[in-house]
């Protein structure tokens, strides 16, 4: 039996614009092309765009995607990977949705405090986050800057205990910094100079960032919403706090 496009695209919600594409990179092409160049789509290609659905919700890029679907010819071999993956993708999302749900009772039960902390442990802020995909989104953002970092090295090399140590101690630096702030201390108070000895040295691990290239950095982070929404997640005001000290940290101290 076979199907039209038009009726794969009703049966997966897949556009006909989108079958087209994935057959002119060669993800998915149709059984047969009928003389009035339609295309016609049987069983195993209707198994093989599940495989495409489910890659995609592990949001793998196409380029991934085709290389794994074209390595699997066994379907039920297959799908258990598929499934293990998606498993695994469920376990981290209700990390996340753990996290979310103590936030949200922790933000409730201090309303009414008027003091800047409104949580109890500020890392478990970011509990059951995937770094590797804010990695990757750095990458795609800021290519050359990425690579000169060697973060990617870092990330391949650390063992994810150490990779939590590192984001754990980069989350109590970034509360450091909004208690100077939340203090009203200069952005290029010695203080704040200080603590920004730490935060250099950390990123030293991988990269030894020039002046220009800090103080371009902490722009950067404050400019990006992703990386700005991570600081303000602490307090109100840190991404152009840390800017701030940044640029004079980079004045004061690398140049």
């Amino acid at each position: 039996m076979a199907w039209s496009i038009a009726q794969v695209a009703r049966m997966s919600g897949v556009t006909s614009r989108t079958l087209r594409h994935y057959d002119e990179i060669g993800l998915l092409a149709p059984a047969w092309v009928g003389g009035n160049g339609y295309r016609h789509y049987e069983e195993d290609q209707l198994l093989r765009l599940q495989q495409i659905l489910v890659l995609r919700e592990l949001d793998l890029g196409l380029a991934e995607i085709k290389e794994i679907v074209d390595r699997h010819t066994d379907p039920v071999a297959a799908l258990r990977e598929h499934h293990r993956r998606l498993l695994g993708e469920r376990d981290r999302l209700d990390a996340v949705a753990r996290v979310v749900a103590r936030t949200i009772t922790e933000l409730q039960e201090s309303e009414g405090k008027g003091d800047m902390s409104k949580i109890s442990r500020p890392e478990n802020l970011f509990e059951g986050f995937d770094g590797a995909r804010y990695g990757a989104e750095a990458r795609e953002r800021w290519p050359g800057h990425w690579e000169r970092s060697g973060q990617q090295e870092l990330l391949d090399t650390a063992t994810p205990q150490e990779i939590d140590r590192m984001g754990r101690e980069a989350t109590a630096g970034m509360i450091r910094m909004a208690e100077l702030m939340a203090a009203g201390t200069p952005a290029d108070d010695p203080a704040v100079l200080a603590e920004l000895d730490t935060h250099y040295r950390h990123m030293t691990r991988s990269w030894t960032p020039t002046a220009a290239e800090y103080a371009h950095l902490g722009r950067m982070q404050a400019d990006d919403e992703v990386f700005r929404a991570n600081y303000e997640r602490i307090a109100e005001g840190l991404a152009a706090y840390m800017r701030d000290a940044m640029t004079a940290y980079a004045h004061a101290r690398l140049s």
